[in-house]
């Protein structure tokens, strides 16, 4: 019973049983197998949803010229065609996938694409699906790959063009193995290297046009020679590439003057460090085809030639309307200070707050268009970039100049000082963009270093004092726009030293965050003022040169003085330092008490933890008690005086001081208290004997009257 199957089958000459008579024939004289003339080749039996084909015309039939023209292959095909509609299907006739004997030839019927035998599969050539659109001017690349294939790892390739006006004739582009296949119009391109084929493995290449012209549009074909056993499956494909004009245009805004008052080259832009850059694009294009627009703007370090090799991205818009910034500028882009917005249908502007020095150099707009290919990928089919600007960032650093004044001062204690400072350069104005903190430091006479911090106003203008300096009457304060004072108004001694004007510039990022972007000090201004000459001298004892448990301690410091100025007062402070093992011990000297310049006492620490007393006895005279004298008092004691001087503006400085010498305090025991403790021990001793003895004889007694 015959099977009608309905499939999809390729009728193609069997290698294995070639159409000579007695012997095989080569692959290159069978019709339309691994041979073609000038771009053209007779293609195997297109086909057919036949079934099954009861009788088939053999192609040998139609004769061995190559010139053969197509529409004979084509008649012949049709004769299978009607030969099997007019003629019902013959159990005789061969099976898909089976090969017979038909007269002088034999024929293969099998389907397309399907593995015959082991390990042999059809040959297939893809390229990409069309049609493709590339804008002329633009690079582009076709691949194409071959599967499926029997023979050596590495194929052949040949890329052919079919343009519109002529869609029957083929011309030859580029091949891998002849280097003369190219036709005449594109033979040039082909020796520059515009045009190329690139072998990416030993089966699939890339024809690469550099620069699409006008003329290149129409269908690409891929062909590869055949290297199989049998003439299975596809040995070329097609995909079709539209050339589109290029109306991209990319430009600087707002425009800057045309005609001859037009500029030779791109408008040169400063800016201060800190300041806000703002740069703007008109990007359009009148593409019939629906594409996307990505705009970038891009920095290039100063005198540098522009180009991808030297142009870094700062921030673009890509085809998906996403805004993504380049490495160096991806935390700005985060923290706000780098923003980029479309502003209508064409116009585009980069803002970059809180400029740096780093932000200098020639910035261009670069708008690519994209399209979508067939397969669902986008390709950029054009780009081109606009200078807009050279771009100059004034730093602070190399504008922030300090200078002081009135110079050298001399001044004598408890004088008025007063120091100028004045801030200088081009910079700009406090405020949204930039801030600034103003301060005095000061060193001794000799120290190194720029010392410590006397006063400064900050960035808020809110003055505050430095370390040591509480309590004093010190003003800072600004008195013009750029001008700074520092006024004590009662100089010391000790305010004598180096004094120097620190000034800093901050910039803000985003929010109300500073970043510091540049500080400069003054040079060295000398202060002196005058000693009060002030000498003091102390001698310490111990009252009655003995002490004992239990008693008061009293120790006397006479103070001397040798000038100064009038009003002088005068403080006393005492100290003791422990023994151990009769040598003073490593610990600092500890507060016992004393009394201040103002005549109030002030009690630390004593050892022993008992009562203290401090007073003033005389005008230079003062007394140290201690109360219930114990042996933890024993120690080192000295006395420590000190001068004081009170000013206008009621603050009090040191004008001298001095350290007496050493007293020591030591516990004596009483005679009694000597005697009292062997008494004491002998007396128990002898009550314990003697309560023995009696305990004894009693015993003894008592035992011999029970004897009677």
């Amino acid at each position: 019973m015959l099977r009608i199957i309905s499939a999809s089958v390729s009728l193609r000459p069997s290698l294995g049983c070639l159409p000579c008579v007695g012997s095989a024939c080569p692959a290159s004289s069978l019709p339309g197998v691994g041979w073609r003339p000038r771009g053209r080749f007779l293609p195997p039996l297109h086909h057919l949803s036949l079934g099954a084909v009861p009788s088939l015309t053999p192609i040998s039939t139609l004769g061995r010229s190559p010139f053969a023209p197509l529409s004979l292959f084509q008649m012949a095909l049709g004769s299978v065609a009607s030969h099997w509609l007019s003629h019902p299907p013959s159990p005789s006739f061969p099976a898909l996938g089976e090969t017979r004997l038909h007269g002088d030839s034999c024929w293969d019927l099998q389907a397309p694409s399907a593995c015959r035998g082991v390990g042999c599969c059809a040959r297939e050539v893809l390229v990409p699906e069309g049609p493709l659109y590339r804008v002329a001017g633009t690079a582009i690349s076709i691949s194409c790959n071959v599967s499926g294939y029997e023979g050596p790892a590495q194929q052949d390739f040949e890329w052919f063009l079919y343009r519109p006006e002529a869609p029957e004739a083929a011309l030859g582009i580029v091949s891998t193995r002849d280097t003369g296949f190219s036709y005449a119009v594109f033979g040039p391109r082909v020796a520059a290297g515009e045009v190329q084929v690139q072998r990416l493995q030993g089966d699939a290449v890339l024809l690469k046009i550099a620069r699409l012209q006008a003329q290149d549009a129409g269908i690409y074909e891929c062909y590869t020679p055949s290297t199989d056993a049998r003439y299975l499956g596809s040995y070329s494909s097609k995909v079709e590439l539209r050339v589109l004009p290029d109306v991209l245009q990319v430009s600087a805004y707002p425009p800057g003057p045309r005609g001859r008052q037009a500029p030779t080259s791109p408008p040169r832009l400063t800016v201060h460090e800190g300041q806000e850059l703002a740069l703007g694009c008109l990007a359009r294009t009148s593409t019939q085809k629906h594409t996307h627009l990505a705009v970038s703007f891009g920095r290039a370090v100063p005198e540098a030639p522009v180009g991808r090799a030297t142009l870094q991205e700062v921030v673009g818009l890509r085809p998906d309307m996403a805004v993504e910034a380049g490495a160096p500028y991806a935390e700005r882009l985060a923290a706000g200070e780098l923003r980029l917005g479309k502003e209508g249908t064409e116009r585009y502007r980069m803002v970059v707050g809180g400029a740096q020095a780093d932000d200098a150099g020639t910035y261009h707009c670069t708008a690519a268009e994209w399209i979508q290919d067939p397969d669902g990928s986008w390709a950029q089919i054009a780009e081109k970039r606009a200078v807009l600007a050279h771009v100059d960032v004034q730093t602070l650093s190399s504008q922030l100049a300090v200078a002081v004044g009135p110079g050298e001062r001399r001044i004598g204690p408890g004088e008025p000082l007063e120091l100028l400072c004045n801030v200088s350069g081009a910079l700009p104005p406090p405020g949204r963009h930039a801030a600034y903190s103003v301060g005095w430091e000061m060193a001794p006479a000799g120290a190194p270093g720029p010392g410590r911090l006397v006063a400064q106003l900050d960035t808020e203008g809110v003055g505050s004092l430095g370390p040591g300096y509480e309590g004093r009457h010190i003003a800072m304060e600004k008195v013009a726009s750029r001008t700074y004072r520092l006024r004590l108004e009662a100089a010391r001694p000790g305010d004598a030293g180096t004094y120097r004007c620190l000034a800093k510039a901050y910039v803000r990022g985003s929010g109300a965050r500073l970043r510091e972007a540049a500080s400069a000090r003054s040079r060295p201004l000398p202060v002196h003022v005058r000693e009060e000459g002030v000498v003091l001298e102390a001698v310490a004892w111990l009252a009655g040169g003995t002490v004992y448990r239990g008693e008061t301690a009293s120790l006397l410091c006479n103070i001397s003085v040798r000038g100064g100025p009038p009003g002088l007062r005068l403080a006393a402070s005492w100290w003791v330092e422990r023994l151990e093992d009769g040598e003073l011990s490593s610990a600092p000297a500890q507060l016992v008490g004393g009394m201040g310049q103002d005549g109030v006492a002030e009690l630390g620490v004593r050892p022993g933890g008992g009562p203290v007393s401090v007073e003033l006895v005389g005008p230079r005279s003062h007394r140290l008690r201690l109360h219930g004298l114990g042996p933890e008092d024993e120690g080192v004691y000295h006395c420590a005086p000190s001068a004081w001087v009170q000013h206008a503006d009621y603050s009090w400085y040191q004008a001298g001081s001095a350290r007496s010498g050493p007293v020591t305090v030591y516990p004596y025991m009483h005679a009694l208290d000597t005697l009292l403790v062997p008494l004491l021990v002998g007396a128990g001793v002898a009550l314990v004997t003697g309560a023995i003895v009696l305990g004894t004889i009693t015993c003894c007694f008592m035992k011999r009257l029970r004897k009677r």
